[in-house]
Parts: structure tokens; C-alpha cells; sequence
């Protein structure tokens, strides 16, 4: 068998403590029936990943090659694949398979299956030369995104776009976010393109610059009230302390989405933050309509992916870089040359 480059996982481990992952050699996976093999040409990390790594959101399996925003090339498929052809640039995502058998996903919900596999938890992902996936679990890449720009997009642009649907922003409506990486600053964008006024409540500096860069109408810290009271609002940090100020942010009746997959815990709040009809909401995963319908989405837009590029060897630094939030926008592996001339900004 043919060996190939990975990032693996044995055991978690906190970065200041080492580093979690081992660069290994692994054996060349073969696609099964409707699976297809791709050739990774960039993969995203993701505050997912950092929570696998160090063992926030439990593996249920090890060892296990993490990466679940993956751009690659079909080179193999599988038996009983159609409509996915040899040379085709392809794009994998959280949501690995869901079991099609539950009440969830009998109702069409299959992001709150039952059983479900995620992409470098339950299954081997893109920190990897390749990756085999169920085929109809994988999304067209169109061709206006460079591989790099479109690997964010894949979990952070995804995530973010079902954020905002639950959020049930209406065109015109002014949307808070709270938090501004990977996933934040491409939601601002999509709303602004709605034609949306957004609020931007970070710590850092930098990131209120970039927010009011992408159009903000305001940037600042969490906890400082101004006199712009939002409709939506959406938390992006896994921090529990931010809840109440999001629901403080919004009018009576308006909405606040919790996008986060691990968060700290939610601190006691006056029944008041909530009364008015307010409405408090987690999202949970994503499914193959948010993926295809954001896709098209963030073409049409076109969507553009602040992202700073690591080579692969470099993914325990990446996972730092993002657990310190030095990171402007969205952090990609690259494992082959961009498509356009651009090269690491750090």
C-alpha cells in the first residue's frame, strides 16, 4: 500500500502542554461503495478541531486524523457513485453521515440524528494527503474560490449560514455578533449583502478593525452597551458569560443564536432578558441543504475568506495560532500550491 502524510490524534493533550498531534506516515485509504477518495489540496482548522485536540469535545474514537473544512480533488470513486466524476473539486464538511433511520432524520432533520458521524471525530479527515467520504455527504466548490478560500467556507461558512437562518434575520434588520473569527466574518457579509446593519462586539482591536473593514456600523468590547439595539444577534465564542449581553443586545421578540458546539456554562439570568418573547436558541450541526445553499450562496456573493495559509507541516503551530486568536479571519493548511500567488501572512 501506497503511504501518505497525516496529522494524527492518540491522545488529547492541552498545547500549552505539547503538542497533540503526530506527523505520521498512514496507508492509502480506498473508497467503499458511494464513497469517493479525494486528493486534499487545502484544509481549514477550526475552534472544532482545537476542542477535539484537546479533549473539550471527546473523540469517540482514537487515534483519529482531525480536519473537517476540506478542499480536494476526486481521484477515486467508489461502487454505486453517480454524478461525480474523476478530476471534479469537491469540498467535505462536519456533518461525515447521518444514520437516515432516526425520528430526527426521518423528519428531515439530520443534523440532530441520532447517530451521527462527523468529519475528523468518527472518521479520519483532510489533515491528511486524502480522505475517503460518503459522496453524497460532499459539496460542488464553485469555481470563483481559490482551494484555500473555499476550505473556511466549509465549516465556519456553513455553520455561520444556518446561524443566521435560525436567527431569523429579515433583510433590512440590524444583526449583533459577538465574537469575530473564521465563521463571524463571513456571516457579517452574507448579512450585509442582505442588506442587514451589523454590530460587532469583540475584545481585540484587530478584529473590531477587520469587523468595520467588512461594513460594521460599529465594533467594540462585549459589555459595552450602545444606543443600537439589535434584532438577531449570534454568539460565535464558546463562553457562557456572553449570553446574557446578547440577549440584552436585542429588542422584545427578537432572536439570539448560539453557535457553538462546546460552550462554558450559561450563568443564572433575570427572567426579564428573556421575557418579551425573546427567543434563546443553540445551533446544532449542519445538514446538506445548509452546505449546498450556502455554497451557492457564497458564489454568487461572491463570499471572500480572510485566510491565513500554513504549510502542512506547521499544523500544531496553527492550532495556537488560533487558540491565542492572532488569527485575522480563518486558518488553512495548504498541501498544495494556491491557485493564485498568495502566501503566509503571519
Amino acid at each position: 500500500m501506497i503511504s501518505l502524510r497525516a496529522w494524527l490524534l492518540r491522545e488529547p493533550c492541552r498545547l500549552e502542554e505539547g503538542d497533540p498531534l503526530e506527523y505520521v506516515e498512514v496507508e492509502d485509504p480506498q473508497p467503499g461503495p458511494g464513497e469517493i477518495r479525494l486528493s486534499v489540496r487545502a484544509c481549514g482548522v477550526c475552534h472544532t478541531d482545537l476542542h477535539t485536540v484537546e479533549g473539550e469535545l471527546e473523540p469517540p474514537r482514537l487515534p483519529v486524523i482531525p480536519g473537517h473544512e476540506v478542499v480536494g480533488v476526486v481521484d477515486e470513486v467508489g461502487p454505486g457513485v453517480e454524478g461525480i466524476t474523476i478530476g471534479e473539486r469537491r469540498g467535505v464538511y462536519w456533518l461525515h453521515e447521518a444514520c437516515g433511520e432516526c425520528e430526527p432524520c426521518r423528519r428531515g432533520d439530520e443534523n440532530l440524528c441520532e447517530s451521527p458521524r462527523f468529519t475528523g471525530l468518527h472518521a479520519n479527515g483532510g489533515y491528511a494527503e486524502k480522505i475517503v467520504v460518503p459522496a453524497r455527504y460532499t459539496v460542488p466548490i464553485p469555481a470563483v474560490f481559490d482551494d484555500h478560500e473555499a476550505a473556511p467556507l466549509l465549516c465556519a461558512g456553513i455553520i455561520g449560514y444556518r446561524s443566521l437562518r435560525l436567527s431569523e434575520l429579515q433583510p433590512g434588520e440590524r444583526l449583533a455578533l459577538f465574537g469575530f473569527g473564521a465563521s463571524a466574518h463571513l456571516v457579517l457579509q452574507v448579512a450585509r449583502h442582505w442588506g442587514c446593519e451589523v454590530v460587532v462586539y469583540t475584545r481585540s482591536e484587530e478584529h473590531q478593525r477587520h469587523a468595520l473593514e467588512l461594513g460594521a456600523l460599529w465594533a467594540g468590547p462585549p459589555g459595552q452597551d450602545i444606543p443600537l439595539q439589535a434584532d438577531r444577534a449570534i454568539t460565535f465564542a464558546p463562553a457562557g458569560w456572553i449570553v446574557p449581553h446578547a440577549l440584552r443586545a436585542v429588542r422584545p421578540g427578537g432572536t439570539v443564536a448560539l453557535n457553538a458546539i462546546y460552550m462554558t456554562d450559561i450563568p443564572s439570568i433575570p427572567y426579564s432578558l428573556l421575557y418579551r418573547e425573546r427567543t434563546l436558541r443553540s445551533v446544532a450541526n449542519v445538514t446538506r441543504r445548509d452546505a449546498v445553499e450556502f455554497m451557492e450562496v457564497a458564489g454568487e456573493i461572491p463570499l471572500r475568506a480572510h485566510t491565513v495559509l500554513y504549510p502542512f507541516e506547521e499544523a500544531n503551530q496553527a492550532l495556537r495560532d488560533v487558540k491565542g486568536s492572532v488569527i485575522k479571519g480563518a486558518a488553512v493548511l495548504v498541501l498544495a500550491a494556491p491557485a493564485s500567488a498568495a502566501t503566509p501572512n503571519r
